[in-house]
């Protein structure tokens, strides 16, 4: 008779387990396309420019062993949304990565719209600690998990500097194991959503568009986030003098 206990899953088992838990994402391509989401098959010649901000991005992260990224922009319609979109897709590409992308956009939640997502939970219930991982996250193939968010709120800032919302997260962390966190964040000169969310993550990256973007606006939000995280970078979003739709 052998009185050994069983032995326990292997740690790399249950983060397998747990992400194989999650319902797989379908994705509108349609809808997909029509938002500008390149990175999902590669075909448009764009592509490269996000493959080259995943590989900066990736190299940064690993140096500092950072994981936890915030995106967004100065005002509405910079193209946040699209840029944190094809950079998740485009980490996916990159088999060793786990990554995760989440809307944070709380006011105006846009990644469900962008993928054709019909039937997005709550982000709110999440971060209050009354959804898990399963009725909040799809996964996209093996290393990509995405939590779009179908309704917004009014009271979104009160709601992401919340302890409750910390540990939600913090929970997601180590349920998942992720390498890579995105986070899509409001513009930062219309609430004060990011600043209240920024210290949960170790870097933000600022998008910002060549038509509509004032030097003015990028150095008042390039101030304001250097006093409390990381700036890794700052994307020029909609350039004319790109060969292709996107410059950086």
């Amino acid at each position: 008779m052998d009185d050994r206990s069983p032995a326990l899953p292997e740690p790399l088992d249950i983060v397998r387990g747990a992400w194989e838990g999650l319902p797989p994402l379908v994705v509108d391509h349609d809808a997909a396309a029509n938002n500008r989401v390149i990175t999902l098959n590669g075909s448009s010649p764009a592509h490269a420019a996000f493959d080259m901000m995943r590989t900066k991005l990736l190299r940064l992260l690993r140096e500092n062993k950072w994981t936890s990224v915030a995106i967004t922009s100065p005002t509405p319609s910079c193209g946040k949304t699209c840029v944190a979109l094809n950079l998740a897709f485009s980490l996916a590409n990159q088999g060793d990565c786990r990554t995760v992308l989440v809307d944070l956009d709380l006011r105006r939640p846009q990644i469900g719209k962008a993928l054709g997502i019909k039937n997005s939970g709550s982000i709110e219930s999440f971060l209050k600690g009354d959804a898990g991982l399963r009725e909040t996250f799809f996964r996209y193939g093996d290393n990509l998990a995405i939590a779009p968010n179908r309704q917004p709120m009014r009271f979104s800032a009160e709601l992401l500097q919340s302890g409750a919302a910390s540990q939600s997260l913090q929970a997601m962390r180590q349920e998942v194991k992720p390498d890579v966190i995105l986070y899509d964040l409001p513009p930062m000169l219309s609430t004060d959503d990011v600043l209240a969310f920024l210290p949960n993550v170790d870097g933000v990256i600022l998008v910002a568009a060549s038509d509509q973007s004032t030097m003015s606006e990028v150095d008042i939000c390039e101030q304001s986030l250097q006093e409390k995280t990381n700036v890794l970078g700052v994307v020029l979003n909609k350039s004319q003098h790109s060969q292709t739709q996107y410059g950086y």
